[in-house]
């Protein structure tokens, strides 16, 4: 039985222009210890699809419409605010894409990763100070018993990151979300927090999930991959398996357009145009308007093709458009 089964989520905001569909009928599952990724372009629906597992949607104007997340013999999507706050931070435990934003300018790293354990533990002054600072020196941040008295201005970015690191890890969550969390960091610090988290991850035996728009580091870290574009899943294979055998047009056009994959001087490939208006999103297939790498004439334009097992393991959108070479 997995940890985690999202089945048919569907999110969607209520605003005056209109009702955007930010995620829908979203379905994925994850294991203990299984690192999966979310990936896709900005405004794909990644982001939304985990706040709405952990309470995180505004509401007014977002609203969760159908949908179950089973999370340990509990619908996390039906969970009162009560226990959904024992849940969350505790057992599930999330890494935002912008430390700075997301840590308090205000309060020291001390009053900031106590707080957790004060909530969730009942510990509180000496101890839950030592047990910061521990979680401090396993994140690697150096002279820990100093540094944890700081402002989150006196770090630089990729000590800010480990600070978050640390803060969801110190109550030692079943399940982590990480949000984009090497944006803006250099290609050094990048490998030092995805090593980092993997560490921590085979320690703790924690389940992840990764969200990105870095094809790359899915491929470094992830067991299986869930690619999605305009609220929806195109996509879904092992890693090993979508990176050697993509079906999707979308998820062909996502590997062609990494520059690795191109030799020196030549153009670098780009999807055209623009991810659909999800306010009125397209009747049929959601990528037909840009699809070069398959046969835009086939694509289905009455109803959304749904997500088929095409073989073994391998699920993908059955648009005949999409799926043509």
């Amino acid at each position: 039985m997995p940890l985690l089964d999202v089945c048919n989520l569907t999110t969607r905001f209520h605003t005056r222009n209109g009702i955007v569909r930010a995620v829908e009928d979203v379905s994925f599952s994850v294991d203990q210890g299984q690192t999966i990724g979310i990936v896709g372009e900005s405004g794909s629906g990644k982001s939304v699809t985990c706040y709405s597992l952990i309470g995180l949607i505004p509401q007014p104007p977002g609203k969760i419409h159908s949908g179950k997340a089973i999370f340990d013999g509990t619908d996390l999507l039906q969970a009162k605010e009560k226990q959904l706050r024992t849940i969350r931070g505790k057992r599930v435990s999330m890494i935002f894409q912008d430390p700075m934003t997301s840590l308090n300018p205000f309060l020291k790293i001390s009053t900031q990763l106590t707080e957790p354990l004060e909530i969730h533990d009942g510990i509180k002054g000496k101890a839950a100070l030592h047990k910061a600072i521990d979680a401090l020196a396993e994140v690697g941040i150096p002279e820990p018993e100093k540094r944890i008295h700081s402002f989150p201005h006196e770090f630089s970015g990729g000590m800010r990151q480990r600070v978050m690191i640390a803060m969801a890890l110190i109550t030692r969550p079943e399940l982590l979300i990480c949000d984009e969390p090497t944006t803006a960091l250099d290609v050094t610090v990048q490998k030092q927090v995805l090593d980092l988290i993997k560490e921590r991850q085979e320690k703790l035996g924690t389940a992840v999930i990764l969200i990105t728009h870095d094809l790359a580091v899915v491929h470094q870290t992830c067991d299986e991959v869930n690619v999605m574009y305009a609220g929806r899943i195109m996509e879904r294979a092992s890693t090993h398996e979508l990176f050697n055998q993509p079906l999707h047009a979308y998820t062909r056009a996502l590997l062609k357009s990494i520059p690795a994959t191109h030799n020196k001087g030549e153009k670098l490939y780009t999807i055209p145009g623009m991810p659909p208006d999800l306010s009125q999103p397209p009747a049929g297939c959601a990528f037909h308007e840009r699809n070069t790498l398959g046969d835009a004439s086939r694509c289905q334009v009455n109803t959304p093709p749904r997500l088929e097992e095409i073989s073994p393991g391998h699920f993908a959108q059955n648009c005949p458009g999409c799926l043509a070479r």
